[in-house]
């Protein structure tokens, strides 16, 4: 703080030691025109660039032989520093790709992962585009993509996407009931729609029980007309290699998840931790037929009420009704409340 302080008054001192030999028509002649200058400046608060009026100009030249010469002089360095840049030759090369080459580059690239530069350079020329390749080049590099070969590479969640509509999984869910009998329940969803199936449950999973149970969904999958090519399961060794050969018979390959990687079967998994905490974890299991009886009232309410937020907060059976924009409907909204499994599943709808 004392630093600065004598750092000002040594400045303001060798400022007063600059006006000691002005006259007082030169200070007079400097302060008018830093008046206007302020004057001007106000004038056009909030514009990006200031602009001097023919009157402004006139009256600043008629003032420019009584200010003091370092002003003259800082005035005269910087049109001589504009006019250097004006003359300065304008920088030569290439001009750059018009913008719709660039963005036909990166759709190329985008759609066509595994097409380095050179293939998108020749695609482009059978277009009747004439670029060169190293402009290619530069545009996919400006974009942050990489080369063909990283682009190409397919991760399991493409796999995933690719594969949807004839991609299910299933998986064992375990619980007990309030006698201390542990029950496993073998549950498929099928990843494109969200539908889910709970194909049944018992305290035994026996292979002939597993093998029936296969059999049981691929006359569920033909009724419902849902063409699978893959199921991907995890390596339970309730499984049997039986619950394989089924599935294989109709066409359907068994795709097992990794080692300790649910991820692999992420959608499955995820649905299991909503049946426990939306139903399982809420409730009390008599039995066998009363833990089927809450699983079938689950079943049917995640695919015909419950929206799924991986397809949009669509359901599996139904889509979402269209808008209502009526203003006088919206003020008059009556919505009624329907209470499933004693209030532990809630359903909302219109009222009639």
């Amino acid at each position: 703080m004392l630093l600065r302080l004598a750092y000002l008054t040594v400045t303001q001192a060798f400022a007063m030691v600059r006006l000691l030999p002005t006259s007082d028509r030169d200070k007079d002649a400097e302060i008018l025109a830093l008046r206007h200058q302020i004057t001007v400046l106000q004038r056009q608060l909030g514009k990006d660039r200031v602009r001097f009026t023919p009157g402004d100009r006139a009256f600043l030249a008629a003032l420019l032989h009584r200010l003091p010469s370092e002003v003259l002089r800082w005035h005269r360095d910087l049109v001589a520093r504009r006019h250097a840049a004006a003359s300065r030759p304008k920088r030569s090369g290439r001009p750059r790709t018009v913008r719709s080459i660039r963005l036909l580059v990166l759709r190329l690239a985008r759609e066509n992962p595994g097409w380095g530069y050179r293939r998108i350079h020749g695609e482009l020329l059978v277009l009747g585009i004439t670029v060169a390749a190293s402009t290619v080049w530069e545009t996919l590099q400006e974009a942050g993509i990489d080369p063909a070969p990283k682009r190409a590479s397919r991760t399991w969640a493409d796999f995933l996407r690719s594969q949807a509509d004839a991609l299910p999984a299933c998986d064992f869910l375990e619980t007990v009931t309030l006698s201390g009998a542990r029950l496993y329940v073998f549950a498929v969803i099928e990843h494109a729609g969200r539908r889910i199936r709970t194909l049944g449950a018992t305290a035994h999973p026996s292979a002939s029980w597993v093998t029936q149970t296969a059999k049981n969904l691929v006359m569920d999958l033909e009724d419902a007309g849902c063409r699978a090519r893959f199921l991907i399961r995890d390596r339970d060794g309730k499984l049997p290699s039986l619950f394989d050969a089924v599935l294989a018979e109709v066409g359907i390959e068994v795709v097992p998840s990794g080692v300790r990687m649910p991820r692999m079967n992420s959608i499955m998994e995820r649905w299991v931790q909503t049946c426990r905490r939306e139903l399982l974890d809420r409730m009390l299991s008599w039995n066998q037929r009363h833990l089927l009886h809450a699983l079938s009232e689950l079943e049917d309410f995640s695919n015909s009420h419950r929206p799924h937020q991986g397809i949009d907060n669509a359901r599996p059976l139904h889509p979402l009704p269209v808008p209502n924009s009526d203003p006088e409907q919206i003020a008059r909204l009556d919505i009624r409340r329907r209470e499933r499994l004693g209030g532990i599943l809630h359903e909302y709808q219109h009222a009639a």
